[in-house]
C-alpha cells in the first residue's frame, strides 16, 4: 500500500527551464524574452532558477548572451540564479558576472564524457577539481550534475556502482549537491530506488528526469519515497540535450507541482502563474507545451 508517511514535507524545485529548457530549442529566443521568462518564473514563486550557461557559444548558441543576460537580470529577493560552467574559463566569466552559485556537469560514462567534455571518465574530474576549489574559495556554492546515471545511448544500462563512484568523487570534491540525471529518460522507478539507496546519504542528492518513456513522474515519486527533497524540472517540459539526440524534454514543473500538491508536499510555487508562463513561452516558441498539466489547465472550457 502506497503511503505518504515517509515523504518529505517540503520539496525544493530546481527550475532549469531558462538554461536546460532553452538550450536545445532551434528557435532563437531574444534577450528580452529570456529576461521576462526568468522574471515570470520568479513571480510564480520559484526560488531556484538556473538562469543560463557559460558554455562556449559554439556548442550552445542559444545561450551565447549569458553575460548580457546576467548584467540586465533584475534579481528578486530570496531567489537564487545559478549558472552552469564547464571549466575554469567559464568560471572566470561567471565570477565577472557576479554570480553566487554555479553548477558543473559531469558524466557517469566514458563515452558521454568524451563526446560531451572531450575528456575521459577520469580526466573530467581533473578538469573540474580546480573549478570547484576556486569557486568555493570565492564563496560560491557548487552543484554537480551527473549525466547518464541510468542509461547511455552508446553503452546501454549503466552499472549502479559506476554511478556511485563518479557521484562520490564530485561530492568529495566539495560540491554541496549531486543531481542524478536520467539524461535520455530510460529510468524506471525500481532503478531509481536502487541507485539512490546505494549512496551512503540521501541528503546531498537531487534528481533530474527526462520524460522520453513517460516515466519522469513515476521516477520522481520513487525518489521522494527514498528521501530526496530536491527535484529538477523545466517549465512547460522544455528541454532535451544537444549532445544526446535521444533525450526529450525534462520533467515539466507544472506536472511536478500537481503531483506535490496531491501528496500534500510544500513547494512554494503558484501553479496558475506557472501555467500562464508556459503558455506564453509556448507561443514564443511556436509550439504547444509538452506539459500535460499545462495542456489540461489551459484548455478552454467545454
Amino acid at each position: 500500500m502506497l503511503t505518504t508517511a515517509n515523504l518529505p514535507g517540503e520539496v525544493t524545485i530546481w527550475e532549469v527551464g531558462p538554461r536546460d529548457g532553452l538550450q536545445n530549442e532551434k528557435t532563437v529566443i531574444d534577450l528580452g524574452t529570456k529576461l521576462e521568462f526568468l522574471d515570470r518564473l520568479a513571480g510564480a514563486g520559484l526560488r531556484t532558477i538556473e538562469a543560463t550557461s557559460f558554455v562556449h557559444p559554439r556548442w550552445v548558441p542559444q545561450l551565447a548572451d549569458a553575460a548580457d543576460l546576467l548584467a540586465k537580470l533584475e534579481r528578486r529577493a530570496g531567489v537564487r540564479y545559478p549558472v552552469l560552467v564547464p571549466n575554469e574559463r567559464g568560471l572566470e566569466r561567471a565570477l565577472a558576472a557576479g554570480v553566487e552559485s554555479i553548477a558543473i556537469f559531469a558524466s557517469a560514462t566514458e563515452t558521454f564524457a568524451r563526446r560531451n567534455l572531450n575528456r575521459s571518465l577520469d580526466e573530467q574530474f581533473a578538469m573540474f577539481d580546480p573549478v570547484v576549489r576556486r569557486a568555493r574559495d570565492e564563496g560560491l556554492e557548487v552543484r554537480a550534475y551527473l549525466s547518464m546515471c541510468f542509461g547511455d545511448p552508446w553503452e546501454g544500462k549503466v552499472p549502479v556502482a559506476q554511478v556511485v563512484r563518479a557521484g562520490k568523487r564530485l561530492l568529495d570534491m566539495g560540491c554541496f549537491q549531486l543531481s542524478l540525471g536520467d539524461t535520455i529518460g530510460v529510468a524506471t522507478a525500481g532503478q531509481v530506488e536502487e541507485l539512490i539507496t546505494a549512496f551512503d546519504s540521501v541528503g546531498a542528492l537531487a534528481v533530474h528526469f527526462h520524460d522520453t518513456y513517460g516515466q519522469a513522474l513515476a521516477n520522481t515519486l520513487a525518489a521522494l519515497h527514498c528521501g530526496v527533497s530536491t527535484v529538477d524540472s523545466s517549465a512547460g517540459g522544455l528541454g532535451g540535450c544537444p549532445f544526446a539526440g535521444s533525450a526529450t524534454g525534462n520533467l515539466a514543473t507544472e506536472d511536478l507541482v500537481w503531483l506535490l500538491d496531491g501528496l500534500g508536499i510544500q513547494h512554494g510555487a503558484d501553479l496558475p502563474a506557472l501555467v500562464e508562463t508556459s503558455v506564453w513561452m509556448a507561443e514564443k516558441l511556436g509550439k504547444p507545451s509538452a506539459s500535460r498539466v499545462v495542456t489540461a489547465l489551459a484548455a478552454p472550457p467545454r
